[in-house]
């Protein structure tokens, strides 16, 4: 019987552990559209940008192209690239109507692009997920979504972001390569920080080193049951650390399978919906890590597609003077 009651109890615990997500309501007033963002002040950034100590730059962003790892397999659509117009095409279509003799002179090239927004190096915005059915701020789609995209959240709300960044490098602290679908915990979090006599401060954007970007142009390697941060690791860095911004060279920033049993993204639902942080995923941190750039200035920008749950971005680092 005891031993019944204990597994009654157990159930009970995670059954009342399982029940507390909610959508958060912003600190930052009923309006509040851009979450943690709004830590930024025009002090912090300056405060940054005076420290930059040269003028080498780090593109923190990958490539684009016919291929390229991406969420098809939950249905979302592939790259695509085609030409729709080539130099040979032209005289013979004559779109211009300048004739052969202008068309063999000039030539002329042009492309288009197909893409899911949540491709390559990309920013979430707080409207990708939600809990039991609002998002981030208690908005609700019965009000705020519309057929061209959401009124509220959407990723032209994105500010310029600039603020300190910290790379942690979780790959080369554990030696060795990440075991597939190893979920990074706090402890190796601050094992990594202690390595590189390095501390978190609050505002931080702090980016999160797997190693995955080696086989980014490998998809299928890519994507094999890539290492992720843990619901634990998360909550230590927002709510301990007062961190900003989140970011990751893998493909969805946390590992599966799920941790929990009721919900299948719990990270993602954590810091978009529950605690209005949005984060950036498949990133390049690989050219940091080889120059051991632990800090530095970051500078990043998406494009503002109204109303998307996410747009492409090109953050860069800029290495910064250590701190007397």
């Amino acid at each position: 019987m005891k031993k019944y009651k204990c597994i009654l109890l157990a159930l009970l615990l995670f059954t009342k552990v399982e029940a507390q997500e909610a959508v958060g309501i912003s600190p930052w007033g009923p309006n509040d559209e851009i979450g943690t963002l709004n830590m930024m002040t025009e002090a912090s950034k300056l405060q940054i940008l005076s420290r930059i100590a040269s003028g080498k730059s780090y593109d923190l962003s990958v490539e684009y192209f016919v291929g390229m790892p991406s969420f098809h397999a939950l249905g979302d659509p592939p790259y695509q690239y085609w030409l729709t117009h080539t130099p040979n095409g032209t005289i013979v279509d004559n779109p211009n109507g300048k004739g052969e003799a202008m068309n063999r002179k000039v030539s002329y090239t042009g492309d288009a692009i197909s893409m899911y927004t949540h491709m390559g190096t990309h920013i979430d915005a707080l409207n990708h997920f939600g809990l039991n059915g609002k998002i981030w701020n208690g908005y609700s789609p019965e009000e705020h979504l519309g057929d061209k995209g959401w009124k509220k959240t959407g990723a032209e709300t994105i500010p310029i972001i600039i603020a300190r960044g910290v790379l942690i490098d979780i790959r080369s602290a554990k030696g060795e390569r990440l075991l597939p679908n190893y979920r990074i915990t706090a402890e190796d979090i601050k094992e990594a920080l202690e390595k590189q006599h390095l501390a978190l401060q609050p505002g931080d954007v702090v980016l999160i080193r797997t190693g995955q970007a080696q086989y980014y142009q490998q998809a299928s390697e890519y994507l094999d049951n890539y290492p992720g941060i843990s619901l634990d690791a998360v909550k230590w860095l927002v709510e301990d650390q007062q961190i900003m911004l989140l970011g990751a060279d893998n493909l969805s920033l946390e590992a599966f399978p799920p941790e929990r049993a009721d919900n299948w993204v719990p990270v993602h639902t954590y810091l978009l919906a529950e605690k209005g942080m949005m984060f950036i995923e498949q990133m390049n941190l690989e050219p940091l890590a080889e120059d051991r750039v632990f800090e530095f200035a970051f500078i990043a920008s998406s494009l503002k597609l109204r109303g998307a749950s996410g747009a492409p971005m090109r953050p860069i680092a800029l290495p910064v003077n250590k701190l007397k």
